[in-house]
């Protein structure tokens, strides 16, 4: 497929900043409601007296003594504070209207606490002063506090020109601003200068130099709408209504997203379709003493470094091996034992016969020359040809199918995906074999690996339980009672992708046995969902040796901020997950890593047009 065919969907910050001046709205609307209440009902008038009475301090001078009950007066100044701080964000205009309705509710109450008064005029004057230079020290905190928090962010006018559109949408919406229009003109025109003004910006640096006229004007034009709609039950309703909407097209964006992040994973650009067609044409013009590979002597010597690498992938397995090639001190001491499918076996042989990898040993083999793997022997094997799990795929209804779209993936139909719990029987006189993903990329020598004594373990990896849902519950079904007696669902997991294996120990320890019990009793996907690593888990459980998590940094594929320096250090970086390096919707700051092995001089290359 064209690369410019599936594009990832974008970011939903928009929603989410709705989310928030929506509900920012909608608790100012209610406050105000609220206030209203309060001057009507003389009832009210001694539970706001604790909070009115320091206002009516500072503003006007009096000396009033809370003598009201103090639990009462406690709730209530929670209550007002509250309020208080979501008016005083909202700006000056909402502050204005607070100053001048709570001097009235203070006025009520003057007069049946005048008798309360302090009589000591100089232990009086004495608390006021004191009173008034906490609140003087108080309200000069907020307001630096303020300014110090609108200088740091870097977005202020930005969320304030997004909280202008929302509460424009609001006025458009209400009946009573809609029989003007004359206003409606006019704040629709407001609606477009400020859509212009904001663009795709994130900061205040990104805005132009008119937007803070732009934001100005449209303050202008809501303060009429406000005067023309004063009913905060109507606004109330609408920005309910708004938010509903909102959170209604955030899941289908949501759902959208991850559909599309599914098919770009699943989806071969068309330079790499194009290049094992160039390539299989191209291998089959060769004579037959052309298409051979030299030094296959060494293919069987425990003495030097073997490498397992299974993959379709022509580009993904070149950079795997001219990375390690690389890296290593002695080239010539490493054989790659690479086993694909029938469609890219002459591609695969083709690519390694004209690039070959310096002085290293190359081997590619075809999956259909394994003639002991077939169904009778594999249970997955025959779990992949069943009805029931093509049906699983490829059956346009899924009624009763998984919800979750990345068990959709092909990968998981292909048995070059499980070929790694066979490895004695592909490689039967090895004793250690380095296994490797086709979508890593080596940093470092790694022949440190084969010393590394497994204390009688078959798996060496690197643990991932740093982060909790890398633990067993989270592949395993602990529900099942054949998976909670045996397993612990707080034990940690490991990683698949770079992984030195002792085949001896394999044999004597039965693993592919281990392997294919499981899968049987896994026959209706009760037990695990598809993929490789919950058989794994279970396979070498009590079997694996932690590495140091130097060798192995995953994360390359879904994490956009992994530490640099971690990355850096690592002998082996593994971009698991749907944003392969090879694809569109690969994640920029990793693509060089992969990148810079890749010589796109290639004459094949070219006439794919694969281009950094």
């Amino acid at each position: 497929m064209d690369r410019q065919g599936i594009t990832p969907a974008k970011s939903l910050n928009p929603q989410m900043v709705i989310f928030a001046g929506t509900r920012v709205l909608i608790w100012t609307c209610l406050f105000f409601s609220k206030l209203s209440k309060l001057e009507e009902s003389r009832d009210l008038k001694t539970r706001v007296l604790s909070t009115t009475n320091e206002r009516t301090q500072s503003e006007k001078g009096n000396l009033i003594k809370q003598v009201t009950d103090r639990a009462e007066g406690e709730n209530t100044n929670n209550g007002l504070q509250k309020h208080e701080s979501t008016v005083e964000k909202k700006g000056e205009e909402h502050d204005n209207m607070e100053k001048e309705e709570k001097p009235q509710l203070a006025e009520q109450t003057s007069n049946e606490a005048s008798d309360k008064m302090v009589t000591d005029d100089k232990s009086g004057k004495q608390s006021a002063k004191t009173s008034s230079k906490g609140d003087s020290k108080e309200h000069l905190t907020t307001n630096t506090e303020r300014r110090s928090d609108q200088t740091v962010m870097p977005d202020a006018h930005v969320r304030q020109l997004r909280d202008q559109l929302i509460r424009a949408r609001v006025y458009l919406g209400l009946g009573a601003t809609r029989n003007n229009p004359h206003f409606i003109r006019e704040l629709r025109l407001r609606v477009k200068e400020v859509q212009k003004a904001l663009g795709d910006a994130v900061k205040d640096s990104q805005l132009p130099r008119n937007a803070y006229d732009k934001m100005k004007a449209m303050e202008q034009t809501l303060a009429k709408g406000k005067q023309i709609q004063d009913d905060c039950a109507a606004v109330v309703k609408k920005l309910r209504a708004i938010l509903h909407s909102t959170e209604e097209q955030l899941k289908v964006h949501k759902k959208q997203t991850i559909f599309l992040t599914q098919l770009a994973a699943k989806t071969l650009p068309k330079g790499l379709h194009c290049l094992p067609l160039r390539l299989s044409t191209e291998y089959f013009s060769l004579d037959p003493g052309q298409q051979q590979f030299p030094n296959q002597e060494k293919l069987e010597d425990n003495r030097l470094y073997h490498y397992a690498l299974f993959s379709d992938n022509i580009l993904a397995s070149a950079v795997v091996v001219n990375s390690t090639v690389f890296h290593a001190k002695d080239p010539e001491k490493h054989v790659f034992h690479i086993v694909t499918d029938r469609l890219n076996y002459a591609a695969m042989r083709m690519w390694f016969l004209a690039n070959p990898p310096g002085k290293a040993t190359i081997q590619v083999q075809n999956l259909e020359e394994f003639t002991w793997l077939n169904s009778s022997y594999s249970p997955v094997l025959k779990q992949l040809l069943s009805p029931s799990m093509i049906d699983y795929y490829f059956k346009a209804h899924r009624a009763n199918s998984d919800s979750n779209l990345k068990f959709r993936n092909p990968k998981y139909l292909s048995i070059l995906n499980h070929l790694r719990f066979y490895l004695p029987e592909i490689f039967p006189k090895l004793n250690k074999v380095l296994f490797l993903d086709d979508d890593t990329v080596v940093q470092k020598d790694l022949t440190g690996l084969w010393s590394v004594n497994l204390k009688g373990k078959v798996n060496g990896a690197v643990e991932t339980c740093g982060e909790s849902f890398h633990r067993f519950d989270r592949y395993l079904n602990f529900s099942n009672p054949l998976i909670s007696k045996n397993f612990d669902p707080h034990a940690c997991g490991w990683a698949y992708g770079m992984n030195i294996f002792d085949l001896e120990e394999w044999k004597k320890q039965n693993i592919t046995g281990v392997y294919h019990t499981w899968q049987k009793l896994n026959h209706d996907r009760r037990l695990w969902k598809l993929g490789t690593l919950p058989p794994g888990l279970i396979t070498f459980w009590n079997r694996t040796l932690p590495l140091d998590r130097s060798w192995h940094v995953l994360g390359l594929g879904y994490n956009p901020s992994m530490n640099q320096k971690e990355i850096e250090r690592a002998a082996v970086i593994h971009y698991n997950g749907n944003m392969k390096p090879w694809l569109e919707i690969g994640i920029p700051r990793y693509r060089n890593y992969w990148a810079r092995f890749i010589y796109y001089d290639q004459v094949y290359l070219r006439e794919c047009n694969i281009n950094p």
